[in-house]
């Protein structure tokens, strides 16, 4: 039987953090994949703007005060930049490019194939749900700098909690219907209400915490927030 892929949403602020990169981080998270990859499991890394998007789009609406399809562009662009880069990481292993079309079929005999950013109104979030529509796959794995999804932003809400399992009814009060290009949303409405139809199981785990990653690739997440 052909192994399945597993789709990955890698949120861009691990990989590029505002303060930098984070060199050990990158050199874990990349030893992790390879090691799965040599047990004979593929991946679809689909790597999202994160800060780096936020920032340029911040500065182009206070410069030039763009337009909403002109700042998703910005930040899908973006994406495609963090794309390469993790593309390169993996070298001959990964796809001879990163993808910009999730509903494109791709022939390969490639372990891992790297996706960015495809049209504007929404995040990675939804092109990695399409991924996993796209190469049948009925769990994605969101690997973001947050550790659960919260019952409000923990950031701005002091008695906000955590919640370990969620229905995508409940998902939906709690990030809401709008769309907004560089919001900070632990998956964004598109995203959500096309999971939801597919039925799609989305595990959320903290992507710099390797050993949590590791357990939610295997299904053995003990932290983190499940959604279904």
């Amino acid at each position: 039987m052909k192994q399945p892929y597993k789709i990955l949403s890698v949120g861009g602020s691990i990989i590029v953090p505002p303060q930098g990169f984070d060199i050990s981080f990158l050199k874990r998270f990349r030893k992790l994949i390879l090691s799965r990859v040599k047990k004979g499991e593929k991946f679809v890394l689909v790597v999202g703007g994160g800060g780096t998007c936020r920032t340029y789009q911040q500065a182009a609406k206070k410069v030039a005060g763009l337009k909403d399809v002109e700042l998703d562009w910005l930040g899908i662009y973006t994406t495609w930049y963090n794309a390469e880069f993790v593309r390169m990481l993996f070298g001959n292993l990964a796809y001879k490019e990163v993808v910009k079309d999730p509903t494109k079929k791709i022939k390969t005999n490639k372990s891992i194939i790297i996706a960015g950013g495809w049209k504007p109104g929404c995040s990675t979030d939804y092109d990695a749900v399409l991924l996993a529509k796209n190469f049948g796959a009925k769990e994605l794995v969101n690997l973001s700098n947050i550790d659960y999804v919260y019952t409000a932003d923990p950031k701005k809400v002091k008695s906000a909690k955590p919640i370990k399992n969620l229905t995508w009814s409940e998902m939906k009060k709690i990030i809401g219907k709008k769309w907004t290009p560089g919001a900070n949303l632990p998956f964004d409405p598109k995203a959500t209400i096309l999971a939801a139809k597919l039925g799609l199981k989305v595990v959320f785990a903290k992507g710099t915490d390797i050993a949590q990653v590791k357990a939610s690739l295997g299904g053995k997440q003990t932290k983190g927030t499940v959604i279904n």
